[in-house]
Order: structure tokens, then sequence, then C-alpha cells
């Protein structure tokens, strides 16, 4: 069990390397990919166990390897993808567009990739990585993965509520913009209509309006760290049902790294 779960931290680390990498190189900055904000991604260490089980019974058989492989890495991209959005509202990969895909949660090239994938770790990779782990003492690797394990949960959880969190405040984002928008379209009906009662209803709708302006405003603030970050370290992330507020979301989390960094280099300078 400790060595399984020892692959599972490894894996998820090798895939933050390689994604924090590729999408810091598209970004021009750097980027902690990821759902977590440690250097984990359980999707890579989940996948690569996956990949480990279905092929076990076909090693000797790089075909059967290859297309275990296409067919477990997919099942659990589809899995994790349709949950995650069905928790969060969001996405945070989108195959829509790309040749072959389903529902934007997989696709043919994405399913080539982990065939590839699990042909060259099983035949290379994952072979360093076990003798490792087989030269560790068991109690010492015992420590270590019961360690890894108190860590990545504690920030699993974190993340987890960060994300939910989040949800709530697109869904009221997008709450408080259709009120105003009511709001607006009940003024310009009013604009036209004279008489004391109109302009008091128009007074009355203002004040309405204007407190749901500085609503907004508040909601847009994201005072906490793990959304702020949620949202910058993942550029691609898109929203159906919330996709203007999540951008909005965006653009305000660009804006408080700005000033952060701002209010550092001033701070250096004097």
């Amino acid at each position: 069990m400790y060595k399984w779960l020892f692959f599972f931290y490894v894996y998820s680390f090798l895939g933050w390397c390689f994604e924090s990498v590729y999408v810091s190189a598209k970004s021009g900055r750097w980027v902690n990919r990821g759902f977590m904000r440690g250097p984990f991604l359980p999707i890579y260490g989940g996948g690569a166990v996956m990949m480990l089980v279905v092929s076990a019974p076909f090693q000797d058989n790089i075909a059967l390897t290859y297309l275990a492989g296409c067919l477990g890495a997919t099942a659990l991209e589809y899995i994790v993808g349709t949950v995650t959005e069905m928790l969060f509202r969001v996405r945070y990969w989108d195959y829509t567009g790309k040749f072959m895909n389903f529902e934007g949660q997989i696709c043919l090239s994405s399913t080539i990739a982990w065939g590839f994938f699990t042909v060259l770790m099983t035949k290379g990779i994952h072979k360093p990585i076990a003798q490792f782990a087989g030269m560790l003492p068991g109690g010492l690797l015992a420590v270590v993965t019961i360690i890894l394990t108190a860590y990545v949960s504690a920030d699993f959880s974190l993340s987890f509520k960060a994300a939910l969190d989040m949800r709530d405040v697109l869904a009221r984002l997008e709450g408080v913009k259709q009120e105003m928008e009511r709001l607006q379209k009940r003024m310009d009906v009013l604009i036209a209509v004279a008489g004391q009662a109109a302009s008091e209803e128009r007074h009355e709708l203002h004040m309405k309006f204007r407190v749901m302006h500085d609503r907004r405003r508040q909601l847009k603030l994201l005072h906490d760290f793990y959304k702020r970050q949620l949202l910058l370290d993942n550029p691609g992330m898109i929203s159906a049902r919330f996709k203007n507020a999540l951008e909005e979301l965006k653009e305000a989390a660009k804006a408080h790294e700005k000033e952060y960094r701002n209010e550092i280099h001033g701070e250096k300078a004097d």
C-alpha cells in the first residue's frame, strides 16, 4: 500500500513539473499549475497508477499495453473532468474544438498521448522509480508516505474548499449582475415618466443599483489566497454557466497580483 501511495505522489509531482513548465512557457510567466497549491497534480498521479494497474497483465505485449493505457487513462480523465465540472461549475481543461473530442472532456489526441505515455512509463520511467522505492527501508518508506499523505490531504482540503467557495462567488456575482441589469432596464423605462412618484421610484431604484454595485465590487476583491491562485494558475479554466463572471474574477485576480507586485517593487526601491 505504501509503495502505491508513494508512486502516486511521485507521478503527481512529475506531472506538476511537466504542466507547470509547459504552461509557464506558453504564458511567459511562472505558473504553479494545478488545482492544489503544493507541487502535486493528482490527475497525473491517478493516471499513472491507473496505467500501471490496467497494463500489468500485458507487460509482454506492447500493443495491448498501449491499448490498455489509452482506455484506462481516458476513462479516468473523463470521470475526473465531468465530476469536477459538476461540483465546481468550471472546467480545468477543455478539448472543445479538437478533433474527435467528446463533451470537451476527452479527445483523440489526448487518448493517443496517454497510450504512448503508458508504454514509455511501463518500459522505462517506472523501472528506476520502482527500484528506488524497493531500496528504501520499509519503515522509512512508510514514514515518508504518511508525511506526504498528511501534507497532500491538508492542501487538497484547502484547495477543495476554495474551489467550492469560488463556485458560490461565481453564482452570487452572476446573480448580482442580473439584478443590476433588471434595475437598469427599470430605470431606463422610468426616465420618460414624469411626476413625483416616478422620480421617487427612480431614486429608490438608483439606491438599490448602488448597493448591488458595491456588493459586486466586494465579491471581486478575492481576499482568499487560495481562490486567487486557483484563478491565476489555471488560465485555461472556463465555465459554460458562469462565463462572464469567471472572466471578471480572472481579471480581478490579475489586477490584485499586479498591485501586489508593484507594492513589493516599491518596498524594495525604498
